[in-house]
């Protein structure tokens, strides 16, 4: 006597076990991606960016002034606020100093890194020295003053990076206050301090174009100690 093979479908048990291991599958690799993500927002932190942060303090202490201040003004590029110092002529001007940089994107290229976004798509941080009009700085319970400041601009940067640097060197995610601080568009400033501020710009900027395009990316400006 032939058996009768069963053709019954999965029963709801089944289902619901199937559906929770999918999701116990993709909360891992979210989890997997977001602790990945953290670790490199982690080493461009503590070895690229306080690299440079660093440099710049041993080129002020070893020449006993800025870089490209030939005029000895205490401002990059004499207080210039338009002449930023970038590329192979930043990266040339430390190594004369005989300051050591960050690795860098490579030999020659200290002031560049690459990284990738949450797509997986490349993105290149490149930082510059420069003196900057408009930084605002407290001079009583309700008001500002405008300063001109030595920055070190940080090009190329994700929001999501943006915000971990922030939260890394500031302590809170504040785009318009403390050390680090969002280029306003168009201008060499940063806008008037306003509490709570985000950043400009999110993750999502992008997405009218396409799911997988390069996320957007914003500048940031960090203080430096001199």
């Amino acid at each position: 006597m032939k058996s009768i093979r069963s053709n019954r479908g999965f029963t709801l048990m089944e289902m619901s076990v199937v559906l929770v291991i999918i999701a116990l599958i993709l909360g891992a690799v979210t989890v997997g991606r977001d602790v990945y993500r953290g670790a490199v927002a982690e080493r461009i932190s503590s070895e690229f960016v306080q690299g440079w942060i660093l440099a710049y303090d041993r080129y002020a202490s070893q020449t006993g002034s800025v870089p490209n201040d030939g005029t000895l003004t205490g401002m990059i590029g004499g207080g210039t606020a338009a002449t930023a110092l970038c590329s192979t002529q930043l990266v040339d001007e430390m190594l004369k100093a005989g300051v050591t940089l960050p690795q860098g994107a490579m030999e020659g290229r200290q002031d560049a890194y690459i990284y990738q976004d949450r797509n997986g798509l490349p993105q290149r941080l490149q930082v510059c020295l420069q003196a900057i009009s408009g930084w605002h700085e407290p001079t009583s319970s309700t008001g500002y003053v405008q300063r001109t400041r030595n920055v070190l601009v940080l090009h190329g940067l994700t929001p999501e990076l943006a915000q971990q640097l922030d939260q890394r060197i500031d302590g809170k995610v504040d785009a318009r206050a403390g050390r680090v601080r969002e280029k306003r568009p168009g201008t060499n400033k940063v806008a008037t301090p306003t509490e709570n501020a985000a950043w400009s710009r999110d993750e999502m900027s992008n997405a009218t174009t396409s799911m997988d395009a390069a996320s957007a990316t914003v500048t940031a400006y960090i203080k430096m100690s001199q």
